[in-house]
């Protein structure tokens, strides 16, 4: 059995390899193509979480799992907060054949899904993000989003100020263009294009007031019903682009507040992303509205980058900014 590493995955899995791979993952969920349960967690002491995710890429395709855990105070000690592996099996024989990093599959293939969507649904002149968050995901978020649009500067905020400002000055370094944060969230997106929130938050830091007409919006952080990183709001006032439709009414903590606040019904998901990007539902209708992609993410999307990694002809040919 095959075992890829995090250091092979981090450098074969270029952002330029992974988005297409995210996209058609994408669709071909939204087409009914792919197979995947809604993902169970198990709740661990002090907020950590255990995670199992079961899917395939077709009836005849490959198909595996990932198993997962959360450690949000991995952190602090320079570990990664997501830990585990992607198991794939061969769809001829259904032999285990490779076992595969899944902190690093899930740190690249999330940041690579929201580029995917705001390549779909940001305005096309969109050039300012504002990240809330400064973890790995808010890292890794800032280098996919400057491959479907000219970033020009990016405004950061956290619950820390020092480690906001670390984070600044070693984005800056890296990728080149302006970084910088303030104290207040309604500071760091007034004037915002796009905003991704990828925080730990349990309760809302983003407020629709402060959302500007014509801004996209991807919400991360939260991956089951609890935590919501954006307040009711937002959400009403925005067109609602889910990754996965089911995943939403089950786990999308935002929707189900807006929702038992009676604020809203299931009708408000205006479509999945997969229907969006094959053409099949509108995304952003006018340059004054406001979108929100919604992620919790796909096993089949860890799967599809997983089994491009294993395949003996995967060649990206450059290496990720």
């Amino acid at each position: 059995m095959r075992v890829i590493e995090r250091d092979e995955v981090t450098r074969r899995l270029t952002y330029q390899a992974c988005i297409p791979i995210v996209r058609q993952a994408m669709i071909d969920f939204s087409n009914g193509g792919t197979r995947q349960l809604l993902r169970s967690i198990i709740p661990l002491a002090d907020g950590r979480l255990f995670g199992i995710m079961p899917g395939a890429l077709g009836e005849s395709a490959a198909f595996g799992a990932k198993l997962i855990s959360v450690y949000p105070e991995n952190f602090s000690k320079g570990r990664q907060s997501h830990q585990g592996l992607v198991v794939l099996f061969e769809p001829g024989t259904g032999e285990p054949v490779c076992i595969v990093h899944a902190g690093e599959i899930t740190a690249i293939r999330t940041a690579a899904a929201s580029a995917v969507a705001t390549d779909a649904l940001a305005r096309a002149d969109a050039c300012r993000l504002s990240i809330l968050g400064y973890g790995e995901q808010a890292a890794t978020h800032a280098r996919a989003l400057l491959r479907v649009r000219k970033i020009r500067a990016v405004r950061v905020w956290g619950r820390s100020p020092e480690r906001a400002h670390a984070f600044c000055r070693r984005m800056n370094a890296e990728l080149g263009i302006p970084f910088t944060s303030a104290p207040a969230v309604e500071e760091v997106v007034d004037d915002a294009d796009i905003i991704c929130t990828v925080t730990g938050a349990r309760e809302p830091i983003l407020k629709g007031a402060w959302v500007r007409a014509g801004t996209h919006v991807n919400v991360v952080g939260s991956s089951f019903a609890g935590p919501v990183e954006v307040d009711n709001d937002l959400v009403v006032r925005s067109r609602f682009i889910a990754d996965s439709r089911e995943g939403v009414l089950r786990q999308g903590a935002e929707f189900l507040k807006a929702k038992e606040a009676g604020l809203i019904d299931d009708g408000h998901i205006a479509a999945e992303i997969g229907e969006v990007l094959a053409g099949k539902a509108v995304g952003r209708r006018a340059d004054d509205e406001i979108t929100i992609y919604k992620s919790l993410g796909h096993i089949v999307q860890d799967l599809a980058c997983a089994w491009a990694l294993y395949l003996p002809d995967f060649n990206v040919g450059c290496q990720r900014k």
